[in-house]
């Protein structure tokens, strides 16, 4: 259990006077990454942060222990504790009577850490990195799409999403309403002290990426979940509707979350050597070994919904072989190198899509690197020329496989991964198969206007 931590605790309580907070939402997620919590009276912060909050966790997805008939059933009462270093006030919210956040560990009421939080998983995955010397470094690249407020028509159904603009790829044509949402969001976000690197508009109509400044993976998840928050609260504020959906239209660009990672032991990249053709180091290539071969297993984890696979198809720029190389065409792409910038040698994962739970994407993508270091994986060679003008042929003289290509398959790799269930633990692996499991049975038994439309007329 948590122990008092004066200093942090003056701090927080300090900064919620000085900003007249009031109301203090504790946030944590469910094994999904969907953003759970409640609020509390600042009154209580204090005791909250020594002593947790209890609440009920039979309702929060993975949380309840399962059986195959019912999986929100049977669990004693949890205690949310506070993370007094996530403490930050929600800018879009009222400044008088102000509201803050932090982001809270889930124990038992025994005092042990709860095993299905998927916060805890990310940090004992990181705490296994720091007795080893490392520490890991992330960089999420963050699309999604601004709509029109989602409306049903006359039978009740949701009308298709439409775009809020017609520009493509870096495109500056206008200002209102979607540049200028993006504007306010990085405003918002740099206010909570989460920089952002880039901002622009994507390649398809209305679809926007904003890229987060490089930071260490556990002040990143937080800050995934809170960025996504933000961009959908201020596009509603302003009677718009923002979504991380990871391909909401037929033939046009997915959403990804390309994610740039790298090792540091202390100040030094431990990615990073001046010899080597790529700069990469032997510590790199062999991360790249273990994202390689354990790839088709922890994409359940990155990209976790049945329409996370009509993104992973050839045509669109996202991955679906894997490989590595300089080319944005492959799973694993190595950004060049700029002389003087040894820090900035990293290497880019470009399978997750910005729906994951960035806890667990971080924690997969984490262990298969690092898999491929402590046991000495041999070294990929870069696949050269784009892999997908190459033939059958080709790919099977290089050795590349592909991608899982649905959420049915993903399952399968996964539920024999011994490396999922090293990082995530019994309990977060097996919630979220169940949980998986379910999904695909429905949506299998689901006829889609699809089939509808091209099957009734003719069959």
């Amino acid at each position: 259990m948590m122990e008092s931590r004066t200093t942090e605790q003056e701090y927080v309580l300090r900064t919620a006077r000085d900003n007249d907070v009031k109301f203090v939402r504790l946030w944590f997620t469910d094994i999904l990454g969907n953003l759970k919590g409640f609020a509390i009276n600042v009154d209580d912060l204090e005791e909250a942060i020594v002593q947790g909050v209890g609440f009920d966790g039979s309702a929060i997805e993975g949380f309840a222990r399962a059986t195959e008939d019912s999986y929100r059933i049977d669990e004693s009462d949890m205690r949310a504790y506070p993370d007094p270093t996530t403490f930050a006030v929600l800018p879009w919210r009222p400044r008088q009577n102000a509201v803050a956040r932090m982001f809270c560990d889930i124990y038992s009421p025994g005092g042990d850490p709860f095993m299905g939080d998927p916060r805890l998983a990310l940090k004992r995955n990181l705490e296994r990195l720091s007795q080893m010397g490392y520490t890991y470094y992330v960089g999420p690249e963050l699309e999604f799409f601004y709509l029109e407020k989602p409306e049903m028509d006359s039978s009740n159904k949701l009308r298709p999403p439409q775009p809020l603009d017609l520009d493509g790829y870096f495109d500056q044509l206008s200002s209102n309403p979607t540049a200028d949402l993006r504007r306010d969001t990085v405003l918002n976000l740099s206010d909570m002290g989460i920089p952002v690197k880039y901002s622009h508009h994507e390649g398809a109509h209305s679809q926007h990426e904003i890229d987060l400044q490089y930071t260490d993976a556990l002040t990143m998840a937080d800050s995934v979940i809170t960025a996504k928050l933000a961009i959908k609260e201020l596009a509603q504020l302003r009677g718009f509707h923002a979504s991380f959906m990871p391909k909401p239209f037929t033939g046009v660009n997915g959403s990804g979350m390309h994610t740039h990672q790298s090792l540091f032991k202390g100040d030094v990249n431990a990615f990073y050597d001046p010899e080597d053709e790529y700069r990469l180091s032997s510590v790199a290539k062999r991360f790249i070994s273990g994202l390689i071969r354990h790839a088709p297993e922890i994409t359940l984890v990155t990209n976790q919904w049945i329409n996370s696979y009509k993104r992973l198809v050839p045509g669109y720029e996202a991955p679906v072989y894997i490989s590595w190389a300089r080319s944005r065409s492959d799973l694993v792409r190595v950004p060049s190198y700029k002389p003087g910038y040894e820090t900035s040698v990293r290497i880019e994962y470009r399978a997750p899509d910005p729906a994951c739970n960035p806890y667990l994407a971080f924690s997969v993508m984490l262990a298969a690197g690092m898999k491929g270091i402590e046991e000495e994986y041999p070294e990929v060679p870069p696949v050269e020329g784009n892999v997908f003008a190459m033939s059958r042929d080709e790919f099977q003289a290089q050795g590349i496989r592909v991608l899982p290509g649905s959420l049915g398959e993903a399952i399968s790799i996964a539920e024999d991964s011994a490396l999922l269930r090293e990082a995530l633990g019994d309990h977060i692996l097996e919630s979220y198969i169940r949980n998986k499991r379910l999904e695909w049975q429905k949506y299998r038994a689901t006829v889609t206007d699809y089939e509808i439309e091209q099957y009734l007329p003719t069959l």
